[in-house]
């Protein structure tokens, strides 16, 4: 989908806009828990906690669509015992927050690859994904196995596979292939513990968004620092490439 200028710029009446897709690249677990001398698991674990509340308050602000960087496909690279620890969190988190997420109206959306997930953790995101299709409340993007290079290779892929006449290939037509098809593009893309990499995070749906990076690590991101990037986000004027 193409960017709508009209979906989160900032209201004439100077009342604070919220935008329509958010993305966060979750940054900082390792340090939070370096820095109070834990292992970096316990780091992992306090993420992983912060999702319920992040979800929560986004939904009551009004936002419509939420994508997470849980997990991407460079991270296989990190030590075997993290990984795996992560592997099991997750599926640990999704098995027990999907009911209620559900009842919520929150609807699930994996993005990203799936052959090398566990069958465990793909079973648990399937049954999410299936039991929250027809929700009509916020759309919860969890981008797992994700990297925006392979998405894009994927889309191309798929394209080729399915025959499309190369005079039919436009802007609007190749987005129907990413892995946020029925998603629009991202209005405000954050990431937490301080860096300013965009991490291979959605390469074609960030193209014109506003970029908020936070110093606070992801398991501290809630509350007074959502109303920072918030409040960040209306300060800027969109212009989407035009003069105004």
């Amino acid at each position: 989908m193409t960017a709508n200028p009209e979906v989160s710029k900032r209201s004439k009446n100077g009342k604070q806009s919220v935008p329509n897709h958010v993305a966060i690249i979750m940054d900082g677990n390792g340090r939070w828990a370096e820095s109070r001398g834990l292992d970096v698991s316990e780091g992992h674990h306090a993420g992983f906690e912060n999702l319920k509340r992040v979800v929560a308050d986004f939904a009551k602000r009004g936002v419509g669509y939420l994508t997470l960087f849980a997990f991407s496909t460079e991270n296989w690279d990190r030590p075997e015992s993290e990984v795996n620890g992560i592997l099991e969190l997750a599926i640990a988190v999704i098995a027990h927050e999907a009911q209620q997420l559900h009842e919520n109206g929150v609807r699930i959306k994996h993005l990203g690859q799936v052959d090398r997930l566990s069958p465990e953790l793909r079973d648990e995101l399937e049954q999410a994904v299936e039991m929250t299709a027809k929700n009509t409340g916020l759309t919860l993007g969890i981008a797992f196995d994700y990297g925006g290079r392979a998405e894009i290779t994927y889309a191309v892929r798929q394209l080729i596979a399915d025959g499309v006449p190369i005079d039919e290939i436009d802007e609007s037509k190749f987005a129907e292939y990413l892995y946020t098809t029925d998603m629009p593009d991202v209005d405000l893309l954050i990431r937490t513990g301080g860096d300013f990499r965009i991490s291979n995070f959605l390469l074609w749906q960030t193209a014109y968004s506003e970029f908020y990076s936070s110093e606070t690590c992801w398991p501290d991101f809630f509350g007074e620092q959502v109303d920072q990037a918030f409040e960040s986000f209306n300060e800027r004027q969109r212009r989407f490439g035009k003069r105004i």
